[in-house]
């Protein structure tokens, strides 16, 4: 049976597509349906690597990953499968594999959990670089404040990474957030109207950024991740202007310019290829 991914129809019947990963949706969507015991995802490349191999040669294919650490890779600028189906798959629990359609080497198994995963630190390193960075000066430090820009935000279609406030004196804060390189001008355009709206002092820019991030599920029994990920990219002299951690991802901005060395040289740190150290 051949069935054409992509497509889909709405509750009243219309056809529509589904967007952006439709056709790795489609697929897990049918292996659920089916109650199959594996969904195979053939694409370009032979599985899923530590890192992007266009930028770190020896970079290696992992036999195994979580759905959570896929999920996480994919929303953080992996390109290997789609976030929207690894989220189908963990919620009904089907393993994925992710392989070639040019070798018949195994791919990369992509499952609930493995024997030995907390064992394995930082599973690997993604990056994206289209990402841009807005800081609103001077907000009045007032009850809601953060609330009412958000929402404006949030109304325009504007989806908001990593967002710091700082600490400032005199009644004031301020707040950065990045956003996607697509959205930065409307979001600075409605920044700049909220500044004015709201009595902050100004908007500065940089939509010269890049966000580098390490995944793992070993990460949460495991100490100093954060310094070794922070030592490599000091002894690169790579700064870092933005951090945002959870229980299995830390991230941090920095110049876009530098997102190769500083991928290269996590990767390093980390043990996560044939690379030396």
């Amino acid at each position: 049976m051949v069935v054409a991914g992509f497509q889909g129809s709405t509750i009243d019947g219309q056809i529509t597509t589904l967007g952006r990963g439709g056709s790795d949706t489609t697929a897990v969507a049918l292996a659920v349906a089916l109650k199959a015991d594996r969904c195979d995802i053939y694409t370009d490349v032979e599985g899923v690597f530590t890192t992007d191999p266009r930028v770190v040669r020896s970079a290696r294919k992992l036999d195994t990953i979580t759905y959570d650490e896929m999920l996480e890779l994919a929303r953080l600028g992996a390109k290997v499968l789609h976030s929207r189906s690894v989220e189908l798959a963990s919620n009904f629990n089907v393993p994925l594999q992710v392989l070639s359609s040019f070798t018949g080497t195994p791919g990369t198994h992509v499952v609930k959990e493995y024997g030995n995963m907390e064992d394995i630190v930082v599973s690997g390193v993604a990056f994206n670089r289209g990402e841009a960075k807005i800081s609103i000066l001077g907000v009045p430090d007032h009850p809601g404040m953060a609330s009412m820009l958000f929402t404006a935000l949030g109304g325009a279609g504007i989806s908001v990474d990593m967002i710091i406030q700082n600490v400032g004196s005199g009644g004031r804060n301020d707040i950065t957030f990045t956003v996607l390189e697509e959205d930065f001008i409307s979001a600075k355009e409605l920044a700049e109207s909220w500044v004015a709206e709201n009595g902050c002092s100004l908007v500065e820019t940089d939509d010269n950024i890049g966000k580098v991030s390490i995944v793992g599920v070993g990460m949460i029994s495991h100490s100093g991740v954060a310094s070794t990920m922070f030592n490599a990219l000091a002894k690169e002299m790579i700064n870092i202007q933005m951090i945002s951690t959870s229980e299995i991802k830390i991230s941090v901005i920095i110049p876009r310019d530098d997102i190769d060395r500083a991928v290269q040289s996590i990767h390093r740190a980390f043990k996560l290829g044939d690379d030396p150290v």
